[in-house]
């Protein structure tokens, strides 16, 4: 009866060990240096959204042009416009692990010159970006930071 349970145990081992392999695999390649460039264009009255399109390359040489849309809401008010905003992903596989929707929140104050800095994250995946622009934009928001390939519908 002993026999059985440590046989039991090593092959459940065994098992565990092969199924982890896999993921430990899968992290040590999560480390493709992807980064984004991109124009964003938006406004906020209690409502925030904002609309622009760019380019994300990876260093394994892919790239694929993006529409990125940012909604949310909470206590801001403004109109702005970020020309060659850039950002930098983290724990990226492949090309398309930077797609879909990154938690945001963000706290700006600015006139006529402004700026952004902000980390977003999307489960593993994370996107540091960095902007500067134009316009007016004060308050508090949240929502989310959504990347598409370009010309793909809603």
């Amino acid at each position: 009866m002993k026999h059985r349970y440590l046989a039991g145990l090593g092959i459940a081992s065994v098992l565990a060990l092969s199924m982890g392999l896999p993921s430990a695999a899968q992290a040590a390649e999560a480390n493709l240096d992807c980064k984004l460039r991109f124009s964003l264009t938006g406004w906020a009255a209690i409502y925030k959204r904002a609309e622009g399109h760019g380019v994300v390359t990876c260093e394994n040489g892919k790239s694929m042009r993006v529409n990125i849309r940012a909604k949310g809401g909470g206590l801001t008010v403004g109109k702005s416009h970020i020309d060659n905003g850039t950002g930098r992903f983290t724990d990226v596989h492949s090309i398309e692990d930077v797609l879909g929707t990154y938690a945001q929140g963000e706290a700006s104050i600015g006139a006529v010159k402004s700026g952004t800095a902000q980390v977003l994250t999307k489960g593993t995946v994370s996107l540091a970006l960095a902007g500067a622009g134009e316009g007016v934009d004060i308050g508090i928001s949240f929502g989310g930071f959504t990347i598409s390939r370009a010309g793909k519908s809603k």
